[in-house]
């Protein structure tokens, strides 16, 4: 029987293992079959939502360009969705978490928010850039004007989600990794953003020259 606080599909592929060590054993004319298996539901939801991971990606990697009109500009986000959702990783056997439908579905749902905080560097320094700063002086000056905002949108965003975790019972119980994932993968990103995003963006961001072509037309 599986243990409570198990994980489901770890005990699902034991019970398997052991089982096709001792048919070796089984007469020839003797053989087992599987009746019920719970977990194939859970492998098919987890596969499903890791599907639904990447098609996030997608979606943020096109959207972020086209408002941030520039590749260099599109990267500095971009970088921050990796180590947000790493961090959130590294986090898990801390807490006792465990990779399931709703740790990955709130890590969908962090995606979106996780760009936010860098995008908000990435524009406050391309002004400043623009105004006829160097691109480290650029830095400087943004992040003296939007390093407050960032640190109270990061604690507004973990403040939301936070008590979800204290929830009794099964419902909380059910909701706790779901909340906590998205609570820490904002502070992750909101450390990002006072850190890497400023760094990336005195090393990449340049002046805006006009772009040719399709893009140019696009953007115009």
């Amino acid at each position: 029987y599986q243990l409570p606080g198990s994980n489901a599909i770890d005990t699902m592929k034991g019970a398997t293992k052991l089982m096709d060590e001792i048919k070796a054993r089984f007469p020839a004319d003797l053989d087992y079959v599987t009746s019920l298996d719970t977990t194939l539901a859970v492998s098919a939801g987890i596969r499903e939502i890791v599907k639904t991971l990447v098609e996030a990606l997608i979606l943020v990697v096109i959207v972020v360009f086209v408002f941030l009109q520039g590749f260099r500009a599109t990267l500095i986000p971009l970088l921050a969705v990796p180590v947000a959702l790493v961090g959130a990783f590294m986090v898990f056997p801390l807490l006792g978490f465990s990779i399931n439908t709703l740790s990955l579905f709130g890590l969908v749902l962090a995606i979106g928010l996780v760009v936010d905080d860098a995008i908000v560097v990435v524009e406050a320094v391309e002004h400043h850039i623009e105004a006829g700063l160097s691109p480290r002086d650029a830095a400087f000056k943004a992040m003296e004007q939007v390093s407050g905002p960032v640190v109270a949108i990061a604690l507004i965003l973990a403040a939301v989600f936070v008590p979800t975790a204290f929830i009794p019972g099964i419902t909380g119980r059910m909701y706790q990794q779901f909340a906590v994932t998205i609570a820490v993968s904002v502070l992750i990103s909101a450390f990002n953003a006072l850190t890497l995003s400023p760094a990336l963006s005195a090393l990449l961001l340049r002046p805006r020259r006009e772009m040719r072509g399709p893009l140019g037309a696009f953007f115009r």
